[in-house]
């Protein structure tokens, strides 16, 4: 049509022009029209022939549009192009909660039925941006959101079940059954708060990385007996220590079993918790020892001939100091670090191995601090020689400092039998 009109136009332009000239004016008239979609004050007939007549880049700019009228949106919902569905669905969401009941009948009605008609898209990436805008909201119909939590994609289904304020205990009891999608489980572990009833069924699932989500979640109510339940098949799931560990509501039975299979390094966070009877304490404490006495016995003891020279050399030339022991670290020569801490803290090798075994960075920091040298040290010993994760490492505090006490590096050398 525009086209014809333009030809009309131009009859007097020369011929070997006129087709450059109609090429140049339809795109100006088509930028100019991707424009006018973008405009809220563009008027509702002018975005409703938009709607209808635009290219698809226009057609997008009108379902993106705020002031679209609630008609048009209703059609654009229908349109064969999957990125102007996936906009309109992305604006709708963004506009549900400013739909108030005192909006006209009509309007409300239309862009429930435009709501409806996304959630129900053939395109999974249009019901996901749908999905994603509407998760948290409590204006939508429930008939919605419960097609959405039941969705096939994954992608869909997920953010509904997390966040959704609009699913019942019922709702996600049924979806636990139904169990269709891959990550149902885990979206439901992590829905905060969660219910005790709900984390049981979570639990009931035997579901790995679902239970570690809900251990994770600080507002699942989990009760004592399913924690036991837990606890029960952590020894040989390790994925789920961890996160027993940082448990709140541990009951003092469930700490005294988790201690018996648990890591040093986890023993002694559950040991740093505040409020533990001296029964209690004392129980983690053999445990403590147990795990050390394991470690001892799996791994040699004796040091080699040219490490101990070099320490004893340093020792005598008086430079077995924090540049000496910081070096050996850089370079990885475990042995030679031993030796130097066993001689500068006045300890035996063996007990030196034990806490390097550990691979717990307060101990070795504890004992870095008993051999006189510097945090600057203890880090290099994390890094280089124990080869703790970044987010095991315990770094200094203001740049040089040793992060802990006297009293907790003493508390955390007396698990190995030093004297304080």
């Amino acid at each position: 049509m525009v086209r014809g009109l333009l030809r009309g136009l131009l009859l007097s332009a020369g011929a070997d022009k006129r087709e450059e000239v109609l090429c140049q004016l339809e795109k100006r008239a088509r930028e100019a029209q991707h424009e006018l979609a973008g405009y809220t004050d563009a008027g509702d007939d002018v975005l409703d022939f938009l709607a209808r007549e635009g290219e698809p880049a226009t057609r997008r700019a009108v379902a993106a549009n705020i002031a679209t009228p609630a008609l048009t949106n209703r059609h654009l919902a229908e349109d064969g192009d999957d990125d102007v569905r996936a906009e309109l669905a992305q604006k709708i969401g963004r506009l549900m909660p400013s739909l108030s009941k005192g909006e006209a009948d009509h309007i409300r009605a239309l862009t429930i039925e435009t709501l409806e008609r996304l959630a129900a898209d053939q395109v999974p990436r249009v019901r996901a941006v749908l999905a994603e805008e509407i998760k948290r909201l409590d204006n939508v119909p429930k008939h919605i959101i419960q097609a959405l939590a039941r969705d096939v994609e994954s992608i869909v289904a997920v953010p509904i079940i997390e966040y959704s304020p609009l699913l019942s205990d019922a709702d996600l009891m049924e979806i636990i059954a139904e169990g269709k999608v891959h990550g149902v489980l885990e979206a439901v572990a992590r829905r905060r708060p969660l219910s005790a009833q709900v984390s049981d069924a979570v639990v009931s699932s035997l579901d790995i990385p679902a239970v570690s989500a809900l251990l994770a979640n600080p507002n699942a109510a989990v009760r004592e007996r399913t924690l036991d339940a837990i606890i029960d098949q952590a020894e040989r799931i390790s994925v789920w220590q961890n996160a027993l560990a940082v448990r709140t509501d541990l009951s003092v039975r469930a700490i005294r079993r988790l201690a018996t299979f648990v890591s040093i390094e986890l023993i002694e966070q559950l040991a740093a918790r505040h409020g533990l009877d001296d029964e209690t304490q004392a129980h983690l404490n053999r445990q403590m020892r147990l795990r050390l006495d394991e470690a001892k016995d799996s791994h040699p003891t004796a040091p080699s001939n040219a490490a101990q020279d070099d320490v004893d050399a340093a020792a005598e030339a008086g430079t077995l100091n924090d540049a000496y022991v910081e070096a050996a670290a850089e370079s990885g020569k475990r042995e030679v670090v031993v030796l130097a801490l066993a001689k500068l803290a006045r300890l035996s090798v063996a007990t030196v191995r034990r806490m390097l075994l550990t691979r717990s960075a307060k101990p070795i920091t504890s004992l870095v601090w008993r051999a006189g040298l510097s945090m600057r040290v203890a880090f290099k010993i994390q890094r280089f020689i124990m080869k703790l994760p970044a987010d095991e490492l315990l770094p200094a505090r203001n740049g040089t400092r040793y992060p802990l006490t006297d009293d907790e590096m003493r508390w955390h050398l007396s698990y190995f039998g030093v004297p304080t």
